[in-house]
């Protein structure tokens, strides 16, 4: 008896993972989607037209129940495993083919059979077993005359209940896709909160360090000529490069955080990135920016700017000043931002791998980085419903574009 518990319990626990055990409440659940449930039901009345019977049914069953997912000729229903017929023959191997019920010692005395719950007398079951070797219940075609249909009838019944085995095949791949995608989501964002954690707690005492450094630079008693003034400038040049990568890490696990969108001056906001940097907008710089009304998050849209006008200042060209404009263009859907520069370019080929995080195309030349810039760009379009388009700027360089959702379109997204 532990032994029948133990593998009516494994059952259970397959159906699940196919998203086919209902909950115990006595009702019919919905277990497949629309579309699923169209063609399954197309499935039962094929079966039945081919062997000249009014009945077909899909059964689902598990430890305790028989489900009828899909039928015809009758509305779907549940009973109890006990009452059930498929369910003393399901977990025999090939089809079972019953001209009378009521005169097989089998069914004779089921209550389908006695006229208590139907008066069944042909019988036939297909097993609807899976790829995993679990059996999830039958295709069940009958009538309550007796009979039975030839072989080349029977066996595309067979043919119907593998398609109805390779669509619950379709449903069970896709929740198994549902969950990894799930459990991938749920990692990524406690890697991001240990990320963002860490680098706000590192951040604090390494600020401390470096504005130590700098009151001991500017010690009058401290000769210039000393060594210790050539190590401090050392502790000062790694303690600012590890605060830059911080602040990365920082931005980064921020970049898909809750949106507090608003429509800002994609002007003013550029400016403010600009700032950041220690470059004013302007001939000056070569940054060059057209005002538009942009509806973001205002500190995401900041981290954006500022990361793309980085990369256009570390990967500027040798050959030609710098010149970066940052353009909208207005469309049903919302704002498209453009910020095109004429710097090195990215090839077709590396502008997927420079999207990812931590990658650097590590080309002669280019300045220091972490590779989270354009990731960190990637996760604010995403979490604004979009996504960021790399191409080419003509004449050479690269221009990054990100579609910015209308006020309507983004709280349909959320």
């Amino acid at each position: 008896m532990q032994m029948l518990t133990d593998q009516e319990a494994d059952r259970d626990h397959g159906l699940q993972q196919y998203g086919l055990l209902p909950e115990v409440d006595g009702t019919l659940p919905t277990l497949l989607d629309q579309q699923a449930q169209s063609a399954l039901n197309n499935l039962v009345r094929v079966a039945a037209s081919l062997c000249g019977v009014p009945y077909s049914v899909v059964n689902i069953i598990t430890s305790d129940r028989q489900l009828q997912v899909a039928a015809s000729g009758i509305e779907p229903g549940i009973c109890s495993r006990e009452d059930s017929m498929c369910a003393s023959v399901f977990l025999t191997p090939g089809t079972t083919l019953v001209p009378d019920a009521s005169q097989d010692p089998r069914f004779a005395a089921n209550p389908f059979v006695t006229g208590e719950i139907a008066d069944v007398r042909f019988y036939a079951s297909v097993p609807l077993r899976a790829s995993t070797g679990l059996t999830l219940g039958t295709l069940c075609v009958f009538s309550d005359r007796a009979g039975m249909p030839g072989p080349e009838q029977m066996e595309l019944v067979e043919v119907l209940a593998q398609q109805v085995v390779e669509l619950f095949e379709l449903q069970h791949r896709t929740l198994q896709l549902d969950r990894a995608m799930a459990e991938l989501q749920r990692s990524n964002a406690m890697l991001s909160e240990f990320a963002g954690r860490v680098s706000h707690d590192l951040r604090t005492p390494l600020t401390t360090i470096l504005g130590y450094v700098e009151l001991a630079e500017d010690d009058p008693g401290i000769p210039q000529d000393h060594p210790v003034v050539e190590y401090l400038g050392l502790i000062g040049t790694g303690g600012r490069r590890m605060l830059g990568t911080l602040d990365d890490v920082l931005n980064y696990s921020r970049a898909d955080g809750e949106l507090a969108p608003e429509t800002v001056s994609l002007l003013a906001v550029t400016a403010e990135a600009a700032q950041d940097l220690g470059v004013d907008l302007g001939l000056g710089s070569g940054i060059l920016c057209e005002d538009a009304a942009v509806f973001a998050d205002r500190a995401q849209l900041r981290t954006l700017l500022q990361n793309l006008l980085s990369n256009s200042l570390n990967y500027r060209s040798p050959e030609r000043p710098l010149e970066v404009a940052v353009t909208a263009a207005t469309c049903p859907q919302g704002v498209t931002v453009h910020v095109a520069d004429n710097g090195k370019g990215i090839t077709p080929a590396d502008r997927q791998r420079a999207v990812e995080p931590l990658v650097r195309l590590k080309r002669p030349g280019d300045g220091p980085g972490t590779g989270l810039g354009l990731a960190t760009c990637q996760r604010i379009a995403q979490a604004h419903g979009s996504e960021l388009a790399i191409s080419a700027t003509p004449g050479g360089g690269t221009t990054v574009s990100v579609l910015f959702p209308g006020a309507r379109e983004l709280s349909v997204l959320g």
